[in-house]
């Protein structure tokens, strides 16, 4: 079996990593990155078994294409590679929305090419081919989106890829994937970012950042990740993430009155969110020890 992985990044180079450990020899793992020296590197690492200089043939004869670029770079790749993928294989992506590439994938590949939606619920602050990790989808939940015209064929290779990885396959509709991960990622990230722009432009930060610890690491770590990735993900979820921003933004005014008022209700405010936490955490715990 040949695939693809077009973007040899975090997620590409994690992938192709996570899949050759699980079948070794089985697979063919071929990669194409626009950076020479990332190809390079993807190699060295053997996050691919070898690497194509062009898009067009990193395609060629392959039964499945991983496109792991931001989202914003996935209609030109779609665009790139219609004509030279050919027919039978199947076509998916990892990138954080799904709304906007399904509609990319209907133009570009429907009805010749199936194609269907991915994105893994796994990351870190660090990005590049650098930060690959071959463990990196273990017990983590992976979204799939099938677009309508794709043979229900095609889904079961996803599904079975994607537990190649370590991964725990969702089948969901691409809005409803939309709107939760935009409270679940998208939010956070975007809090994140507003943690440490509000402290960080603070007069008294040189200080406070000598004071700073584990709490503060801890809740600006998505601040960390690749703005051109974020950035892509923000514009092509935009009513989705908004939404969140204003249910946020009437969480925290309630919670900002209750300080105000300093009659005990933020304590008991407190104690429903710790609870609710760590029902959360528990819930993680047993998905994890059931595999």
């Amino acid at each position: 079996m040949r695939i693809t992985i077009v973007g040899l990044g975090l997620i590409g180079g994690s992938l192709g990593m996570a899949l050759k450990q699980a079948r070794g020899n089985e697979l063919e793992i071929v990669g194409y990155a626009r950076n020479a020296d990332v190809a390079e590197q993807a190699k060295r690492l053997r996050a691919v078994d070898r690497t194509e200089a062009t898009l067009a043939s990193s395609v060629s004869g392959s039964d499945l294409v991983f496109i792991c670029t931001p989202v914003r770079a996935v209609e030109e790749v779609l665009q790139g590679i219609a004509a030279y993928t050919p027919p039978g294989c199947l076509i998916t992506d990892t990138a954080s929305t799904k709304q906007q590439v399904m509609i990319w994938a209907r133009k570009y590949l429907c009805p010749k090419l199936a194609f269907v939606g991915g994105h893994p619920m796994a990351g870190k602050e660090r990005f590049g081919i650098e930060a690959a990790d071959s463990s990196l989808f273990r017990y983590c939940a992976y979204c799939l989106t099938p677009a309508d015209w794709t043979d229900p064929k095609y889904v079961e290779v996803a599904k079975n890829t994607v537990e190649w990885t370590g991964g725990k396959p969702f089948l969901m509709d691409a809005r409803q994937h939309d709107y939760m991960v935009a409270g679940i990622s998208h939010l956070p990230a975007l809090v994140s970012a507003a943690v440490v722009a509000a402290t960080a432009g603070s007069a008294d930060w040189p200080i406070m950042a000598g004071l700073a610890s584990t709490g503060y690491r801890d809740t600006t770590r998505l601040a960390s990740g690749n703005p051109k990735v974020l950035g892509d993900i923000l514009s092509t979820n935009r009513e989705a993430v908004l939404h969140w921003v204003d249910e946020f933004s009437r969480v925290l005014a309630e919670l900002k009155a209750e300080l105000a008022r300093g009659n005990g209700d933020l304590e008991d405010t407190l104690a429903r969110v710790r609870q609710a936490r760590q029902q959360w955490l528990e819930g993680r715990a047993n998905q994890q020890c059931s595999q």
